[in-house]
């Protein structure tokens, strides 16, 4: 089939690599804006649009879809399918209507359940214990086009959203494969969502950071593996904002109130939250690196009432 394709990030470049692999014709890609990175602000080029230049594919960024100059540039690339996965911009009905074969998306959740910006985020987050991927038509309401196609995987107990993140788009792109030969062979049966049942995603923000200890230990855990790459939980210890990137459940039950620090060693730190305690493992200081929270605090020997 002839595609254009629309993507962004990592997650994206799996789902083009298959494209290109099952021999399909890409036509443009669309990507956004170039960003600048780093202390030079060198303008970085996304994953997808590395990939497609790779292969010698238009690429194409416009910031708005609102002149109707990315529809006619649509329009002149004669594509049959349009194909988005995780592009970070919406769709107008004038170019959702241009392909014959439709405008479909690979969605890292299975729908209608965590519609929006950061489905794997927020799985890991309200500690799921199953997700997926879902192929979908694109309609002008965010994520609520009718379903293709699901596929489900386990979220391990300890899996944080950039492991699951991995996991899903191998997926996704497996998914994207299956989805565009069933397009191409006319086999497709679309089933409408039941909205009733949606939930929603949306963009995290770095006020999610904070851990609130009067949660219990189970959601404490889940939101440090949630919050993983970005924008990481953290607490404030002995004056210091700490990152905290690994916790362990305990089954002490401290008596003292939450946001108490019971005890610190090898183990890691210790502290009181709603149902019992959690163990602070890896930590990262200002201006500094990953470490476990052992080795911190034998550096910066804590006191028991400093948080």
């Amino acid at each position: 089939m002839r595609i254009v394709f629309m993507g962004t990030p990592e997650f994206a470049v799996k789902s083009l690599e298959r494209l290109y692999l099952d021999g399909h014709d890409i036509a443009g890609v669309f990507t956004r804006e170039d960003k600048p990175k780093n202390r030079g602000m060198k303008l970085s080029f996304s994953p997808v649009k590395m990939l497609a230049l790779s292969h010698g594919t238009p690429v194409f960024q416009p910031a708005s879809f609102k002149d109707g100059k990315a529809a006619e540039t649509i329009k002149e690339l004669c594509c049959d399918l349009i194909v988005v996965v995780a592009y970070g911009k919406i769709l107008p009905k004038d170019i959702i209507d241009i392909p014959p074969s439709g405008c479909i998306n690979i969605h890292g959740s299975i729908l209608p359940k965590y519609r929006g910006a950061a489905p794997v985020q927020h799985a890991v987050i309200n500690g799921e214990t199953e997700t997926g991927v879902t192929s979908q038509y694109i309609s002008e309401k965010m994520d609520a086009g009718d379903i293709i196609f699901v596929k489900k995987i386990n979220i391990d107990c300890d899996e944080t959203s950039a492991e699951l993140y991995d996991q899903l788009s191998i997926l996704g792109a497996e998914l994207l494969g299956e989805t565009v030969d069933a397009i191409k062979h006319g086999e497709v049966i679309r089933i409408p969502q039941d909205d009733s049942e949606a939930t929603y995603a949306p963009l995290l923000t770095k006020e999610m950071s904070n851990i609130n200890w009067n949660k219990t230990a189970a959601e404490i855990k889940c939101l440090v593996r949630g919050l993983q790459p970005w924008p990481v939980a953290s607490m404030m210890i002995d004056g210091k904002i700490l990152k905290v990137y690994k916790v362990d459940l305990s089954e002490n039950i401290s008596g003292k109130k939450p946001g108490d620090i019971i005890s610190y060693g090898k183990p890691g730190i210790e502290i009181a939250c709603a149902d019992g305690t959690v163990m602070i493992c890896d930590v990262q200081a200002p201006g500094g690196k990953r470490m476990s929270a052992a080795d911190y605090t034998r550096g910066n020997p804590l006191q028991k009432d400093c948080l």
